[in-house]
């Protein structure tokens, strides 16, 4: 085990192997190095932080087993899983993409897994054996998994970061009760398929109108003080969308098709609002410089 954080804790009790962690930080280490963690695995869980993902296959590729699996469970784009992906095979391993699709806890060696890459049926099997009840093989190269992952965080991390802006402002502006209960008061939300579509519609037919009605809640978040960069980035994506001019398809596969077209700066709308007026203001945990990461 390649990092022995909290992800690494919540599934080591419940896999049946012999496990050899090595951390950076040595208090959660077994070993003075990751060669020693490595010599004789059948099998490597990478669990490090996002930043350290790519490097611990570097460096574990200098001394990697020859045949053994390297499971870059992190949470990475898949041009970083393909980039280690790289390192270890060319070291004689046989890495396998794996997207934890759920927190660690309570779950623990239960959570849901999706796996990828030429090794994947195999690195499957592998994993039920010694205790992972919910792994899933999808089918493609190393890469698709992490797709999934990622682009599935838009959404999932996309609403949280929502739900802060939101939330701050109204209770800035002391307005967080009736806020709460003018949202309790909308429909309850459809699958999230119907929602799409309903949502491109809305996006494509009047994204300009509601571009200019989310400048002016820029503006107001602005005066408050609490933060706008979601609502920012929700001014150039309807305007994007709106600029097109085009009548909306009636299923969300022709109105993709139709947002897959082409464009151009200008035509989305970038140059619309000031350059002033799109520079996000830094989070206030910019300055924050961290250490100790695992690897």
């Amino acid at each position: 085990m390649i990092g022995f954080g909290e992800a690494a804790n919540a599934f080591a009790p419940g896999l049946d192997a012999v496990r050899t962690p090595f951390d950076l930080k040595p208090e959660r280490s077994a070993t003075a190095s990751d060669a020693e963690a490595l010599a004789g695995a059948d099998a490597v869980l990478s669990l490090v932080t996002a930043d350290q993902a790519l490097p611990a296959a570097l460096c574990a590729a200098q001394h990697f087993p020859a045949g053994a699996f390297w499971f870059d469970m992190n949470s990475v784009a898949p041009d970083t899983k393909r980039a280690a992906a790289c390192a270890i095979e060319a070291a004689g391993g046989r890495y396998v993409d794996v997207a934890v699709m759920a927190p660690v806890y309570p779950a623990q060696t239960n959570v849901p897994l999706l796996i990828s890459g030429p090794h994947a049926e195999a690195g499957a099997t592998f994993l039920q054996a010694i205790g992972f009840g919910k792994v899933r093989v999808v089918p493609g190269d190393v890469g698709r998994a992490s797709s999934i992952k990622m682009i599935r965080s838009v959404m999932i991390k996309g609403i949280e970061a929502l739900t802060a802006e939101c939330v701050l402002a109204a209770n800035r502006a002391d307005v967080l009760d009736e806020v709460i209960t003018s949202l309790d008061a909308s429909p309850a939300p459809a699958e999230w398929g119907v929602r799409a579509d309903y949502n491109l519609e809305r996006m494509i037919e009047h994204g300009l109108r509601r571009a200019a009605e989310m400048e002016e809640v820029v503006k107001t978040l602005d005066a408050l003080g609490t933060g706008s960069a979601m609502t920012r980035g929700t001014v150039l994506r309807q305007r994007a969308i709106g600029a097109l001019g085009i009548q909306a398809p009636d299923t969300l596969a022709g109105k993709l098709a139709a947002l897959s077209l082409p464009v151009t700066p200008a035509k989305a709308g970038v140059s619309a609002l000031s350059h002033e007026s799109l520079r996000l203001e830094p989070p206030a945990f910019a300055g924050v410089v961290h250490s100790g990461h695992s690897a």
